[in-house]
């Protein structure tokens, strides 16, 4: 049985994945895709990518009509102090932004600086990552977004975490190196071509807001996130380093990352021993919805360096916004998601 499907803020790169996402998804009839700035205007006007795919023009969000699933794809701030008007218009949500995905307010004003706009509905939104929340997803009404630094570094700690390897008494530092997208369609000083070209630019050294949902998920609290700009348009690599509470082999690794991707349909180990592929790297994840983890040891000092590689707009955002839907709905878990990635990108 088909749903009706409406994305609030289509116009953006987050909505633009959802579109081309949900245009494929079987279970799914586009209804409506909002924009105040595009709308009128059909939708390959703004996603190239989607000539042919569609005949739908964008509307402005006053137009916004009913429908069964409702994804907000909008900037900080706007879902929340408008929630109230759209739990009325959908029976099921899923909230991109970072509005809803901290449990505790004061958390929310510690890394956003700001007191929440409606503190209440915190406990009301189930985290949007299915490989922390599947069985809460199922059937839920709310879902949150993800953060996309946040993803790559909890599914990489994850494994460790899980099987009580971590020694939480030496700091866990984590390299996030991140593409030109995460910063969104509205081009900004740092996002100018010749400014963002060839760089390797330290963006967010200390203090990244996304490491509160790390702190959230993983129960940790000594991570220590650093984010780096590099020259990609999509993708996120996480590189953690973690020192292990108990001597450990090779073989209790392989244990401990295979337990966790047992079951998991997007979450992949990349651990080979030749070749230019032996670790995660997201250029061959563009455009799918895997989450390629690996893994590497130093014995001689019980340092363990998990991977973990994205595509920040799929894995990091639409794409887990979709595989969210799919459990709410109780449609197959992949539905509209199985497209591998490429190669060569």
């Amino acid at each position: 049985m088909s749903v009706r499907v409406s994305i609030v803020g289509a116009s953006g790169y987050v909505g633009g994945e959802l579109l081309r996402l949900l245009l494929w998804h079987p279970a799914v009839t586009l209804a409506q895709a909002t924009s105040g700035r595009n709308a009128g205007r059909y939708l390959h006007q703004v996603h190239p990518n989607l000539r042919g795919r569609s005949s739908l023009q964008f509307v402005h969000p006053e137009k916004l009509e009913p429908c069964d699933v409702l994804f907000l794809a909008l900037p900080h701030g706007e879902a929340a102090r408008a929630i109230g008007r759209y739990e009325g218009l959908a029976e099921t949500i899923i909230d991109c932004s970072a509005d809803f995905r901290l449990t505790d307010p004061a958390a929310y004003t510690r890394w956003y600086g700001e007191a929440h706009p409606a503190p209440e509905r915190l406990g009301s939104f189930v985290y949007g990552l299915p490989e922390v929340s599947r069985e809460a997803l199922r059937g839920a009404r709310y879902a949150s977004g993800v953060g996309c630094n946040a993803t790559a570094t909890n599914l990489a700690l994850l494994p460790l975490v899980r099987a009580g390897l971590v020694d939480e008494t030496k700091p866990i530092v984590v390299e996030v190196k991140v593409g030109s997208s995460e910063g969104g369609a509205t081009s900004t000083d740092s996002s100018h071509h010749p400014e963002r070209a060839g760089a390797v630019r330290s963006f967010a050294p200390v203090g990244h807001r996304h490491t509160a949902e790390v702190e959230q998920v993983t129960g940790l609290t000594n991570v220590h996130l650093s984010i780096t700009s590099v020259e990609l348009v999509r993708g996120a690599l996480a590189t953690a380093h973690v020192f292990a509470a108990r001597p450990v082999t090779e073989k209790d690794l392989w244990q401990a990352y295979r337990a966790f991707a047992k079951g998991e349909p997007f979450v992949r180990i990349v651990k080979e021993r030749q070749g230019i592929y032996r670790f995660p790297e997201p250029k061959i994840l563009a455009g799918s919805n895997f989450a390629d983890i690996g893994f590497a040891l130093d014995e001689t000092t019980g340092r363990i360096v998990s991977i973990c590689a994205i595509d920040n707009l799929v894995k990091g955002a639409a794409g887990s916004a979709v595989q969210c839907m799919n459990l709410q709905r109780g449609f197959d878990e992949t539905a509209g998601l199985a497209f591998p990635g490429l190669h060569p990108a």
